[in-house]
């Protein structure tokens, strides 16, 4: 049970949740308890994006998004741990994703 937020754990907790998380996963997956499986999905990206540092990401930059192949993202403003702005597949729906799902 989680009782400490990411935001106030150090970068060793933050592995070490990971890390469980992961396995609870591998777990709901052999399973087949899918709901839960996309739970504990969400959790390991909110986890690791209190990894990364938000001021590597920029305004006006441009990342493919993890596990959406060929769909750039374009920020316009970050807030914390997100990275808010459009799919260029999207152009209608702004949204937040996580910083931990972008990549150059």
């Amino acid at each position: 049970m989680q009782t400490k937020r990411y935001s106030m754990m150090s970068e060793y907790e933050l592995r070490t949740e990971i890390a469980q998380l992961n396995e609870k996963a591998k777990k709901a997956e052999q399973l087949g308890m899918v709901n839960e499986f996309a739970v504990l999905e969400r959790k390991i990206l909110m986890a690791k994006a209190y990894l990364l540092d938000p001021n590597q990401f920029k305004q006006g930059e441009v990342y493919e998004i993890e596990g959406d192949p060929g769909v750039r993202f374009h920020i316009h403003y970050m807030n914390g741990i997100f990275a808010w702005g459009k799919r260029d597949n999207d152009q209608a729906q702004e949204e937040g994703i996580p910083i931990s799902l972008l990549k150059k």
